[in-house]
């Protein structure tokens, strides 16, 4: 078991893999923790898979991962990107982030001093103060904030922010194969009776290549509030499923036999 895993979903990522791996061993290395890298290929076409095979022969903190039924030409998504490499992940603590370097590895040490400070469970990266969207896109997410505090009573203010950390134990129970998922994961946490903290983090432009992940935003509205009105239902179906095993009282002698016992050994001691 490692204090600290990093999950992080890459799909036609080749251009940006090398700079990842120098800018979080950069961040981590000098922190005294034992440490990986988790990067899950997801059904890249380019050279993604490749350049990780190189970069794995001599960094033995990256560990490539591969999802292995996606479909021709496409990945399975960034929800089941994580829940693979959360699986595959054995830090006591799991952190997740984009493979595009938009979220910056030299946040996670404070997110970590962050996490040992106040007991949470997920501290949660907020970019908002950092981003330089244009109006239909902060129309959007003043939307999406909105709805999602009333239908789930959610108030994270940048639930869709991959750069967090969490518990293992936490992350294991995430419905990351789902999905649409991981932009549920502070709510999730939460309902799962998790302690939530948000720290403010950078916000950076895309270090290469183009976005694989994102949709435009009239694509995301209709198949966002279908997403929260399934997270709303479902978690008005999700029940405790915590127990204890019950220890067993001491037997109680039979006293019947007990007699039993004790004539045999003395008839037996009379005809010895």
């Amino acid at each position: 078991m490692l204090d600290l895993s990093v999950v992080t979903p890459a799909h036609n990522e080749q251009e940006n893999l090398d700079a990842l791996c120098t800018e979080v061993q950069k961040a981590l290395a000098p922190l005294g923790i034992s440490w990986e890298l988790v990067v899950v290929d997801d059904g890249s076409t380019d050279r993604t898979r490749a350049i990780l095979t190189t970069l794995a022969a001599t960094r033995t903190w990256l560990r490539p991962v591969a999802m292995s039924n996606t479909p021709p030409g496409k990945g399975n998504g960034q929800s089941a990107a994580f829940h693979a490499g959360i699986r595959a992940a054995r830090g006591r603590l799991i952190a997740t982030m984009d493979a595009d370097l938009q979220n910056d590895p030299a946040d996670l040490p404070m997110m970590l001093r962050k996490m040992t400070e106040t007991g949470a469970d997920l501290v949660q990266g907020d970019r908002s103060h950092a981003r330089r969207d244009n109006v239909i896109r902060k129309v959007g997410s003043w939307v999406g904030r909105t709805f999602r505090r009333i239908l789930l009573g959610d108030r994270v203010r940048d639930t869709g922010c991959s750069l967090r950390i969490m518990k293992r134990e936490f992350a294991l129970a995430l419905p990351l194969e789902l999905r649409g998922m991981h932009r549920f994961v502070p709510v999730t946490i939460r309902d799962l009776g998790g302690r939530i903290v948000e720290v403010p983090v950078n916000h950076r432009p895309r270090h290469a290549g183009e976005t694989k992940y994102g949709l435009g935003i009239t694509k995301r509205a209709i198949p966002g509030l279908i997403d929260l009105f399934a997270v709303r239902y479902f978690r008005s179906r999700r029940r405790s499923v915590d127990c204890i095993e019950i220890a067993s009282a001491a037997p109680i002698p039979n006293s019947h036999a007990t007699s039993t016992l004790e004539h045999q050994t003395h008839a037996a001691e009379i005809h010895a």
